[in-house]
């Protein structure tokens, strides 16, 4: 206990300073010798009720501080902004930077040692590591976990794939409306994150195979009770780094982001966590790039999960989880040595790691699909590049070329994308403007745009789609995303025209206009930006200095880290 820790400079004042914070401390009931120098636990919490996914985190928040209090440590939660995907508008997207800023200055301003981060809806996770990264005290991850899986007619249902699906059919006249309602009722059976292989279910996978978390932290359900006994051991884990010094930037290397980037491809992972993991490298100052990205591309898809698959996260959990694989990565070659929260070696993770299902969880000899890791795009239409994902798409549109249909704004595409008229055929590609970091703002999940009713009709049931913004995790299609520079930053992608011809080859690499340079010329001089939809508050700040998809899409100013203590008193 007579260790110099950080705490002390809050703590073990025997002044005014320290009287203050301490006194105020009392009035919840805390002893003195909570105060002694033992390492101060803080845990940064994002549970909300208008965050569905991290409603189980108050729980789990409890099993943390019992692990706390059992390794000697002092525990102390504290909330922090609740990015709930589903209930926010424009998209969670546009505030992922606020989060991080919330919890880097929280982190930073409060007189802790270490911190559990308590997140798992989709921006959460990313948001929190963010900002933990930028302020490097040591730091680990619990997940709030899956939902159950969801349960229809005899049948499992998965978030947001069924619902794309469901919707579809309604459109089509394949599904009545009735049944679709039904649907709704039945999806979402517990506290948790979307039990599709999404982009909350990602994420916690990948900070699993970059080792942040403890092993098994990415499938455990949300309801099941070894996900509380991991928030206890988790609770025990962090006080022991803060006697190791066991630093974010210990753990997050550029081989940790390499094996992620490979989970990603192997889990069939959302096409979020590009963005994710390049807003993170940026802050803990690790050289990673777009192209990294086709590290992972002859990486096979192994995890049968929805939207790539048809099982769900409960399936995967039973199957063996995110151990499984990683064990599977290490054997073929595919897993860097990295060090973990605690404190070995990546391979440890997958010690005793057995396969249950192999069904669930296929081999690289029999994988779910070949060579399925995301593809990166550039060319004339997408200079700085673009992403798509193949272990979702159609396999004949990966190599297609067709005329684009031209949408300018979300508005002109939900008025018109069901006209009877809308002169498009299945060949046809579509393309979304505005919709990104900048356009919108805060690049949301649009990018999945819904197949013309006048098609759905017809059976088709997927198609090109093109935008500078981002799709779902849980979502599928031959859906071309993240394009760059965007539309509203003066890209290409703002000069296509209806009628236009686009070549599309996700084995070589290209995504082409097809469109003589001297009419572009032409075109660029002639275009103008959308006038900002916000003029003032946190979301001007953020159009006025957030970054391009392929740096992260994360504000200018926050990247790298700022770990200098501070010295100036409140009072």
């Amino acid at each position: 206990m007579t260790k110099d820790r950080r705490n002390r400079a809050w703590y073990g004042k025997l002044d005014k300073d320290g009287f203050i914070h301490r006194s105020w401390m009392k009035n919840q009931g805390f002893p003195d010798h909570a105060f002694d120098g033992r390492p101060i636990i803080g845990i940064c919490n994002t549970w909300s009720e208008l965050t569905p996914c991290n409603s189980g985190l108050r729980d789990l928040a409890e099993g943390v501080k019992r692990g706390v209090w059992e390794a000697g440590g002092f525990p102390v939660e504290f909330p922090v902004m609740s990015l709930g995907e589903t209930q926010m508008k424009p998209t969670a997207m546009l505030f992922r930077n606020l989060l991080a800023m919330d919890v880097e200055e929280s982190i930073r301003a409060y007189g802790i040692d270490g911190v559990v981060l308590l997140g798992g809806c989709d921006k959460t996770t990313p948001g929190q590591l963010m900002g933990a990264a930028s302020v490097d005290l040591p730091a680990i991850v619990v997940s709030s976990g899956p939902m159950l899986n969801g349960k229809w007619q005899g049948k499992d249902i998965g978030s947001g794939t069924d619902v794309w699906k469901f919707s579809e059919a309604v459109r089509a006249g394949e599904m009545t409306l009735q049944d679709f309602m039904a649907a709704e009722s039945g999806m979402s059976r517990s506290k948790g994150v979307c039990m599709t292989m999404g982009t909350a279910s990602t994420m916690a996978s990948l900070v699993e195979a970059m080792g942040m978390s403890l092993p098994t932290n990415a499938a455990l359900p949300a309801v099941d009770a070894r996900r509380m006994a991991l928030a206890h051991l988790t609770g025990k884990r962090i006080v022991e780094m803060v006697e190791e010094e066991l630093k974010p930037s210990d753990i997050l290397t550029r081989d940790a982001f390499i094996n992620a980037i490979m989970a990603n491809a192997a889990v069939g992972g959302s096409t979020n966590a590009v963005v994710h993991l390049l807003a993170l490298a940026g802050r803990v100052g690790v050289e990673l790039t777009l192209d990294d990205f086709n590290l992972g591309s002859d990486i096979p898809l192994l995890v049968n999960c929805m939207p790539s698959g048809k099982y769900l996260m409960e399936d995967f959990c039973y199957a063996g989880g995110m151990p499984v694989v990683l064990r599977q990565l290490a054997e073929t070659g595919h897993l860097r040595p990295n060090t973990t929260v605690l404190g070995g070696d990546i391979r440890a993770y997958t010690d005793g790691a057995e396969c249950f299902n192999g069904d669930v969880i296929k081999s690289f000899a029999d994988p779910v699909k070949p060579a399925a890791g995301l593809r990166v795009l550039r060319g004339n239409l997408a200079p700085n590049g673009a992403i798509v994902k193949p272990s979702a798409a159609t396999d004949h549109l990966l190599e297609h070329e067709g005329e684009a249909y031209v949408f300018d704004t979300i508005e002109d595409m939900k008025a018109n994308i069901d006209r009877d008229d809308l002169p498009v055929t299945k060949d046809s590609i579509l393309v979304l403007k505005g919709v990104g970091p900048k356009g919108y703002p805060g690049m949301p999940e649009v990018g999945n745009m819904p197949i013309p009713r006048k098609l759905v009709r017809d059976g088709v049931r997927d198609m090109i789609r093109i935008s500078d913004g981002r799709m779902s995790g849980t979502a599928f299609g031959t859906v071309i995303l993240h394009v760059s520079p965007e539309s509203q930053a003066g890209g290409p992608l703002g000069l296509v025209q209806t009628g236009d011809r686009i070549r599309v080859s996700a084995s070589a690499g290209s995504l082409d206009l097809l469109v003589a340079e001297e009419e572009l010329q032409a075109r660029r001089r002639a275009w103008l930006p959308e006038p900002p939809h916000y003029t003032r508050g946190y979301a001007k700040l953020y159009v006025d200095s957030v970054l391009q998809a392929e740096q992260g899409a994360d504000l200018d100013f926050l990247v790298g880290k700022d770990t200098r203590p501070v010295t100036r008193e409140s009072h």
